[in-house]
């Protein structure tokens, strides 16, 4: 495992474990990693490209919930 990857591993552990207020924090590290993980060509697994998209959509919600009416 390179060492992207095992950093990838640890942020994934430190979302599942944050509030979702630290789970956006989070979001722009994570998805640095995954981003150069996949420039680099190397497989990024399924589960982490799933918790980039689910933190991805999050983040939009988040948006959109502090939006005035």
């Amino acid at each position: 495992m390179t060492d992207l990857a095992e950093r990838a591993t640890e942020l994934e552990q430190q979302i599942e474990n944050a509030s979702p207020k630290e789970r956006l924090a989070l979001l722009p590290a994570f998805d640095r990693v995954i981003a150069t993980l996949t420039a680099h060509g190397e497989t990024v697994p399924t589960r982490l490209r799933r918790l980039n998209t689910t933190l991805k959509e999050e983040a939009i919600e988040d948006l959109f919930d502090n939006m005035p009416v």
